[in-house]
């Protein structure tokens, strides 16, 4: 059995204490994938596209800040848009945004990437997750910062004037 962090791991492993298996076991184990048939690529750009809204629906699904993500990320928006940002303005925080969302994304298949390959507690899969975990806290705390040099400004004179 994986789980998606060392302390589900540690709770998954004592299950005599009555704990619950993680979700990426739950949701991994109702995928039905068949082994005699090896995953092949996508046959069409559609089934591409299916394919990538399935990992975006995942993660949405099984991580919390993820969350956390989508809701700042609309909350910004609509405080930019009503802030009246510039075209350039708006490029820079739609990137940074965006940023965030593939930090998170390239850390939740780091997470099961490692616990596919490491089921058991490894000082090494720990590493690896946290340094992925890290990635996604730079990214968020540069969005703060990008958010309020772009943003700030603009609120600044909306509230001021």
């Amino acid at each position: 059995m994986f789980c998606c962090n060392t302390r589900n791991r540690i709770a998954a492993r004592n299950t005599s204490q009555g704990l619950s298996p993680c979700t990426h076991a739950a949701i991994v184990a109702n995928m039905k994938l068949d082994p005699a048939k090896p995953n092949r690529r996508a046959v069409s750009r559609l089934a591409s596209f299916r394919h990538a809204f399935a990992g975006w629906w995942y993660v949405l699904r099984t991580q919390h800040n993820a969350w956390i993500h989508a809701v700042t990320s609309i909350a910004i928006l609509a405080i930019a848009l009503w802030a009246g940002l510039d075209r350039i303005e708006w490029a820079i925080l739609i990137l940074t945004i965006a940023v965030v969302w593939v930090a998170e994304f390239v850390n939740t298949a780091v997470e099961a990437l490692v616990d596919l390959l490491s089921p058991e507690i490894h000082p090494l899969a720990k590493i690896a997750k946290d340094i992925a975990a890290a990635s996604v806290l730079i990214a968020a705390l540069a969005a703060v910062v990008v958010g309020l040099l772009v943003v700030g400004p603009k609120l600044w004179m909306r509230f001021s004037g």
